[in-house]
């Protein structure tokens, strides 16, 4: 193992170790929280699923927000999210909740603060945390944890992309198979092992299109394209959570031309973080990730029931 990777491993150990011996004490919400999180950093499909996890619930009649920590953002503090406003202001992904889902969104650095402010506002209805799993400063009522089948052979920070080691699944409620991650792969125990399927639903795609984007994983957006039949002519990556300006836009018109493509094909992250530069792009298809939970009926009246129950009890 890298240096550097068994000393961030020795640093993250007694980190948790302060907080499963409750010498570091997590807050409590009034309301119940749902923590939605990953080992890695970027790519597991985090935030699609609590998008998932809202339409289960809104079909449900459940009462919920979303907390996130507004990865990006420009901005500190607490704030309530405007579906109207800014990546730059809010972050792109909890934009991008609030817009799909049409629920408060409360971005903080502390996601207590956050909560408490959601329920100072909406009342103590249920809260989904996005990327919460690390953020054990907030006490949380069901814990779920995506993995994906790179994580499996993975490495610490900062020699590979995972924040804990796989045995830090032994605090997650569910284990959320994503990518065709396999189970024997991952240290389960006896966990709830859920799986889900990741795609897309691409419509009015553009002929021979610029593709290009700034998500963690640009690979997967590109073979989940071609799978589809949509080949490519150019492509165009840039980090997760780029924040687009003038010179990128310009750079990709410039691209489209010498590639004559017939437009551009990107992801709605990527739509959310071009604010204001979208129109300039066009025609631009925006692709949206269609995420499906198997069993999904008996994997959230599974986690309500344990919410309750965990209610109940304290």
């Amino acid at each position: 193992m890298n240096p550097l990777s068994a000393i961030y491993g020795v640093a993250v150990g007694m980190r948790n170790a302060l907080h499963d011996r409750r010498l570091l004490r997590a807050r409590k919400l009034q309301g119940p929280v749902i923590s939605v999180g990953s080992l890695s950093v970027g790519g597991a499909g985090k935030t699609p699923f609590v998008m998932l996890l809202g339409e289960r619930l809104q079909a449900r009649g459940v009462k919920f927000d979303a907390l996130s920590r507004g990865y990006g953002r420009k901005t500190r503090g607490v704030k309530l999210v405007d579906p109207a406003g800014s990546a730059q202001e809010f972050g792109d992904e909890p934009l991008l909740i609030a817009r799909k889902l049409e629920v408060p969104v409360v971005v903080g650095e502390d996601r207590f603060e956050a909560g408490r402010f959601a329920e100072e506002q909406f009342g103590p209805q249920m809260h989904l945390l996005d990327d919460g799993f690390q953020h054990r400063a907030l006490a949380r009522d069901f814990d779920v944890v995506l993995v994906t089948p790179q994580e499996a052979s993975d490495q610490l920070l900062p020699s590979g992309h995972l924040r804990e080691p796989l045995k830090s699944l032994r605090r997650a409620d569910a284990v959320v198979l994503a990518g065709g991650a396999p189970e024997e792969a991952f240290p389960l125990d006896g966990k709830r092992a859920w799986r889900v399927r990741r795609g897309i639903a691409p419509r009015n795609i553009p002929p021979r299109p610029v593709v290009f984007c700034a998500i963690a994983r640009p690979q997967n957006f590109l073979l989940q394209l071609r799978t589809a039949n949509i080949e490519p002519v150019a492509e165009a990556f840039f980090r997760d959570h780029h924040p687009y300006d003038e010179k990128d836009v310009r750079e990709l018109l410039q691209l489209k031309q010498r590639s004559a493509a017939g437009g551009f094909v990107t992801t709605e992250k990527d739509a959310v973080n071009l604010g204001g530069y979208l129109s300039s792009l066009a025609p631009l298809a925006v692709v949206p990730v269609k995420m499906e939970l198997e069993n999904a009926d008996d994997a959230v009246d599974t986690m309500l029931r344990v919410i309750e129950e965990r209610r109940r009890g304290s």
